[in-house]
């Protein structure tokens, strides 16, 4: 059973910058590709970006394209989102997700694994 933990939300002025990490436990990260998904108050959970495997294969949605990187560290067991740029439309639980395998993907329904989220919150 895999267990995701993230860290690194909080409160930050629009235009600053917070790193979010997730730190999977109970089995070999390399195995699982990984992504974070956001939502904020009354709206649907959704994707921000996603890596594969090896870490080579990354996609960022439109929204955030530009601002936010994702990276992995398969050796820490760690993976992080990079937010600059913030802006208060930004302000979101944010998700740390895995699913196992090849490939990745955008659609929520195909991560098994969900962490239980950090809140990010820009003000303007």
């Amino acid at each position: 059973q895999v267990q995701l933990v993230e860290s690194g939300g909080g409160l930050v002025q629009a235009g600053g910058s917070l790193t979010l990490s997730c730190v999977p436990s109970g089995a070999t990260f390399s195995n699982y590709a990984m992504a974070w998904f956001r939502q904020a108050p009354g709206k649907d959970r959704d994707f921000v970006a996603a890596i594969s495997l090896s870490g080579r294969s990354t996609i960022i949605a439109d929204s955030v394209k530009g601002r936010f990187t994702i990276s992995r560290d398969n050796a820490k067991n760690t993976v992080a989102l990079k937010m600059n740029s913030l802006k208060p439309e930004d302000t979101a639980v944010y998700y740390c997700a895995a699913r196992r395998g090849l490939g990745i993907y955008t659609d929520k329904s195909t991560y098994n694994y969900w962490g239980q989220g950090t809140q990010v919150t820009v003000a303007s």
